[in-house]
């Protein structure tokens, strides 16, 4: 009786370890860009459920567009902000200018990319208020892409005038809006994507057509209840299923200051943005750094314990917001032969090496030859690199610190 009693136990001890197996289930990303929003409007407006999120970890300000005036600028328009989140890179490497999407360079791999190369078997998402994000941008079923396919999309609604008729008011993009966090909500709840991504619209239309008004602070309350949605069902998930959830929630690009109905160019405010998540472990970078777009891929990356192989590393563009990190803020310049680097230490341990080329053949998905020219401390935060046996009007310098790289060109303007 004792034996079997002890098999019993045994049994149960055995169900109890299997299902907490199943209950753990790792970690997960949600990242949503909601169209079109300037730092200033997220500050001045009630965002309860936005706050709410930022309170378990936190809001900064950002911004989109590359270096002004640099070889990066990038153009503060939609598809452009939300392919430099994909890749982590600004325009001059993924090559999307405009929302035309007329030849995005591939060689930059998306976040889906890279999760379904490493974990082909976990469940991604698309739930997009534009059919673009996923057919053009993730290249879904693309050759250039690998043919990567997700688990799930819901998206395409704006080719529906039947269920949507497009008023001129354009409250049909509302309607679809609502439609995709609705469907995102139920997915997320039942099915819980390892990587997902959420696309709205409705508050980019509305600035278009009203400008800072009331009309567009609406849309902001709006975009800000159905935020309160998706954290809704990610806390349900927590709660349910002992899921480890991090989401990021930013805009594309800011609004003129004149108006508040156009953006595109390099003005303070349109190239303001933000930045909110729940993310444990934000470091000084995402607090006082002012990052970029561009640092949301690596940070969610690094949540998901994605490896991103070297070569493709050295091209990413953005830095992670959370954890340690050794060095931002990159600048190089050429002067009589020598490069001067400079990067600002958040370390005071490590080296940092720092490899140049003067090719760019990665951008056709060739291989790059760099060469080891220096490594000096990472606190030193400058290194002075004689090239005058590699003359060339174009270098690409890697900085290769112990927990981040930075990366950075030189393009020699030829003599009028």
């Amino acid at each position: 009786m004792n034996g079997l009693i002890m098999k019993k136990y045994q049994l149960v001890l055995l169900l109890m370890t299997i299902g907490s197996g199943v209950m753990a289930q790792g970690k997960k990303v949600l990242f949503v860009i909601v169209d079109g929003i300037a730092a200033d409007v997220i500050e001045n407006q009630p965002t309860p459920f936005l706050k709410s999120i930022a309170k378990v970890g936190g809001f900064t300000r950002a911004h989109v567009g590359g270096e002004r005036g640099g070889y990066s600028q990038t153009p503060t328009i939609s598809a452009v902000g939300y392919n430099s989140l994909l890749t982590g890179t600004w325009v001059n490497k993924h090559n999307v200018w405009d929302n035309d999407i007329a030849a995005p360079n591939y060689h930059y791999w998306t976040i889906f990319r890279f999760f379904k190369q490493q974990f082909p078997q976990k469940k991604t998402a698309v739930f997009s208020s534009w059919l673009d994000n996923r057919t053009k941008l993730v290249g879904e079923n693309m050759p250039e892409t690998g043919n990567l396919t997700l688990t799930h999309h819901f998206d395409g609604l704006e080719l529906d005038t039947a269920q949507y008729p497009h008023d001129k008011k354009r409250d049909y993009m509302h309607q679809i809006d609502e439609a995709v966090v609705n469907n995102a909500v139920d997915y997320i709840k039942k099915e819980a994507p390892d990587l997902s991504w959420v696309y709205l619209e409705y508050t980019d239309d509305m600035g278009h057509a009203h400008g800072d008004s009331p009309e567009y602070f609406r849309a902001v309350d709006l975009m800000d209840k159905q935020m309160g949605r998706l954290w809704e069902a990610i806390q349900y998930r927590q709660k349910q299923f002992k899921e480890d959830w991090v989401i990021y929630i930013t805009t594309d690009h800011g609004r003129d200051a004149k108006t508040g109905k156009g953006h595109g160019g390099q003005s303070d405010r349109e190239r303001s943005t933000w930045i909110v998540t729940n993310a444990k472990g934000l470091n000084d970078y995402f607090k006082s750094g002012n990052p970029g777009i561009v640092d949301i891929m690596p940070s969610m990356a690094r949540f998901l314990g994605l490896q991103i192989p070297r070569a493709q590393l050295m091209e990413v563009d953005g830095i992670p917001l959370t954890g340690t990190i050794s060095a931002t803020d990159a600048q190089a310049a050429l002067d009589n032969g020598k490069l001067e680097v400079t990067w600002k230490a958040t370390s005071t341990k490590g080296k940092a090496k720092i490899w140049v080329s003067t090719t760019n053949a990665f951008k056709e998905g060739k291989e790059d030859k760099y060469q080891l020219l220096a490594t000096v401390p990472v606190a030193a935060q400058k290194a002075v690199i004689d090239v005058s046996a590699l003359p060339s009007g174009f270098y690409k310098i890697v900085i290769e610190a112990d927990h981040n790289t930075l990366n950075r060109w030189v393009v020699v303007k030829p003599k009028k």
